[in-house]
């Protein structure tokens, strides 16, 4: 079945202004996460990969949320070229489907 993409906050934040930007896409079984506009990190089948920081205090706050073990992260570049990848597995696959 088709449906629209879900999307929710991950953050924290006391007011829903600031709500808008640490935002979660899911589509099929693949979760984009945001800070702002810029993709940090992506979650499929269990599997969480993010992004180190190199943006500003407020994305490493958003980063610190989704993976607080600074380890676990990998270089931006890295990350990009990883992410493009699976959505254009899943795009051939056809797993971009919405929940």
């Amino acid at each position: 079945m088709v449906g629209l993409p879900k999307v929710w906050n991950y953050g924290n934040y006391s007011s829903d202004n600031y709500g808008a930007h640490s935002l979660a896409v899911r589509m099929g079984g693949l979760t984009v996460y945001f800070s702002y506009k810029t993709p940090i990190a992506y979650e499929t089948l269990g599997d969480l990969v993010c992004s180190e920081n190199y943006w500003s205090s407020t994305t490493g706050k958003h980063l610190n949320w989704i993976q607080p073990d600074k380890k676990q992260r990998i270089p931006n570049d890295v990350f990009n070229t990883q992410l493009i990848a699976e959505l254009e597995k899943r795009e051939k696959g056809g797993d971009l489907r919405c929940q």
